[in-house]
């Protein structure tokens, strides 16, 4: 499939006669698919039964007869101030008590029936009159699930799914109070009724009660995004997809994935960099005006998975955002090379957000492809060098990589519940191990804990809460080699210590005995360098110590096709734990200079070169802020 460019596009923020002159210059600039309507429900719907699409009929119209592929988006990220009033008990409410009100965006509560319904009635009447409307091309349901911490909602109507959902889950108080060890501190129930929400405790609330209610809120997202999903199914025979977040955590997009046809997220490198990212020694500075090397890529391959291959980037960022707590300018070529690297990682489009910088409301400062007064901005010209590179490219082949790393949103929840050390983080964890990937040329694969079913040389499970034996014979049997830790296999699915301990592996005797969690300016020394940081598990066992603490104890433990490893791991100690794996396996790896990174299509080698310099590798000059791309030998040449 040949990569394309889009643009998002807000035709009610505009008059009618700019349409087709934006239509064109669209075109004209490469783009092929614009994407408009997921925040305007109150001007297709002003009142509630007052249709009003008119304008959405001939703004479809007027774009799709330049040439444009439209995505059209249901409004449901923003129900108008009517639908407030006529259901006051929609609005999610905070951890603290406090309603989410009306005046953004997101103010509503995956739990409400009552909106739920209200979503699938503007689907069902969008579907029926644009389902099979030549020029929409696929449909976009709702906008950003989690982001502005929407996921959880401690509100009536949440209270009561979540009590209904228990009783499914548990099928009896006493197997719910066993499984949850409500024994401790008298915190036994003797109804599903009398189950309350995990917020406002003296202390903690019980992990188990949390971690319950966090898998709880992903299954309201799930099943808020299938009900519009099967609505739209019986319209359209078009792709339906959804536009996820960069390091959003809240809920499974494998499970809502699961129901869409293409994944897409939207991409902010800046605005991650400055608001998502912990700073390591300066490394912030370094990247201001490009974004984190390996923030993008991480988030492009984990998308890849979650669409079963297919992926876009829905918003690529052309120039200062409005929302990070610093918002520089993306250096001269940044916005070409994003583009080009999302087309690396196997991108059918990249959309930039979005066509003309709005003059009003709260993304005035947010840079598009025009400035409000209608001038070029700095990003028009790339986005055109872009499609006349992608012109010249021609179709992109994705193959499977020789390495993946499991991906696991429970996890993320686990932890998050119980951190147990401030520095310890999930998503910190699996980007640490990504980076050392790409830190030595590789291609990454994520994979979920359902779909082990391709073959790898090395998988990587870092931090994986929950294992078992069906868990960890199928990972066996997907790869050579897995590296599991630290903190792998600790909890079972109700946030209890394994009764045969942790990791609890039957191709592995090893034992965690003890964990100790580190403030950032201590570390345990590993002999031979590296070290590990924030967390640490001692172990025993006869499983072969394959590495070692200077204080002796094992920092890697291994048999059986099978690793473990015993703390969170600079980077010095993962490129060696990496080039050690590599020689188990027999993969090649290469040392990428700092802010290079390299990524093998089928039949391509992209070089990404992140620095504001030119960077020389194996023969090769990268310019600063460019993308070199090279024909790949075929198999058994040099």
């Amino acid at each position: 499939m040949k990569p394309e460019l889009g643009v998002c596009y807000y035709p009610e923020h505009w008059p009618e006669a700019m349409w087709a002159e934006d239509a064109a210059r669209m075109i004209g600039t490469g783009l092929t698919c614009v994407r408009i309507g997921e925040f305007a429900w109150s001007r297709m719907e002003p009142q509630p039964g007052h249709l009003q699409l008119d304008w959405l009929d001939r703004a479809i119209e007027t774009l799709g007869s330049a040439g444009l592929k439209v995505v059209l988006g249901t409004p449901t990220a923003t129900p108008p101030r009517w639908m407030v009033d006529k259901h006051p008990d929609m609005l999610a409410v905070d951890e603290q008590g406090h309603p989410r009100k009306f005046g953004s965006r997101r103010h509503y509560c995956f739990s409400h029936q009552g909106y739920v319904d209200e979503c699938s009635r503007i689907a069902r009447i969008m579907g029926e009159r644009y389902g099979h409307n030549p020029h929409v091309a696929a449909w976009q349901i709702d906008n950003e699930y989690g982001c502005h911490d929407t996921t959880v909602s401690y509100s009536a109507p949440a209270l009561h799914a979540f009590r209904q959902w228990l009783a499914k889950q548990y099928g009896s108080i006493e197997a719910l109070n066993t499984a949850w060890g409500n024994v401790f501190w008298s915190m036994e129930y003797a109804s599903f009724d009398e189950i309350d929400l995990p917020n406002q405790t003296v202390t903690e609330p019980n992990p188990a009660h949390v971690l319950a209610f966090r898998r709880f809120s992903s299954d309201q997202v799930v099943a808020f995004n299938k009900a519009q999903v099967d609505v739209l199914r019986q319209l359209t025979d078009v792709p339906l997809l959804h536009n996820y977040m960069g390091r959003v955590l809240d809920f499974d997009h494998f499970e809502v994935g699961a129901d869409l046809d293409i994944a897409t997220w939207d991409s902010y490198p800046i605005g991650f960099l400055s608001d998502r990212l912990e700073d390591d020694d300066g490394h912030k500075v370094a990247f201001l005006q490009q974004g984190d090397p390996d923030m993008q890529a991480f988030h492009h391959d984990l998308y890849r998975a979650v669409g079963r291959g297919r992926w876009w980037v829905m918003e690529q960022q052309p120039g200062p955002v409005n929302w990070a707590p610093y918002n520089p300018a993306p250096l001269p070529g940044m916005v070409r090379l994003w583009s080009l690297e999302a087309v690396a990682h196997g991108a059918e489009v990249v959309s930039y957000f979005r066509w003309r910088q709005a003059p009003f409301a709260q993304e005035q400062m947010h840079a598009g492809l025009l400035t409000p007064n209608n001038r070029p901005a700095p990003a028009l010209t790339e986005a055109r060098q872009t499609a006349d590179a992608l012109s010249e490219l021609g179709e992109v082949r994705q193959e499977q990589a020789k390495v993946a790393i499991v991906f696991d949103y429970a996890s993320d929840w686990a932890w998050a519940t119980q951190p147990q050390g401030a520095g310890f983080d999930y998503f910190r964890l699996v980007l640490s191990a990504y980076r050392a990937l790409r830190r030595v040329g590789m291609s990454v694969d994520f994979v979920s804990t359902h779909d082990l079913s391709g073959k790898y040389d090395l998988i990587l499970a870092p931090g994986l809460a929950t294992l078992g034996q069906d868990l960890e014979s199928r990972l066996q049997s997907a790869c050579k080699l897995a590296i599991l830790g630290p903190r792998s296999g600790a909890i079972t699915g109700d946030f209890q210590i394994p009764e045969n301990g942790r990791p609890g592996l039957s191709a592995l005797d090893c034992d965690v005995d003890l964990v100790e969690t580190l403030p950032p300016t201590v570390e345990r020394p590993v002999n031979g360098g590296g070290a590990a940081l924030h967390w640490v598990d001692r172990l025993s066992g006869s499983a072969t110590d394959l590495l070692n603490f200077e204080d002796g104890a094992a920092a890697l433990k291994g048999e059986n096709g099978v690793w473990y490893l015993a703390g969170f791991p600079d980077e010095q100690l993962w490129d060696r734990v990496i080039a050690m794996a590599a020689r188990h396996t027999g993969l090649s790896v290469q040392a990428m200079p700092q802010g290079l990174r390299m990524r093998e299509t089928a039949d391509h080698v992209f070089l990404i070169n992140y620095n504001a310099n030119p960077v020389i590798w194996n023969g090769q000059t990268v310019q600063g802020c460019d993308v070199a791309i090279l024909k790949r030998n075929p198999p058994g040449q040099g």
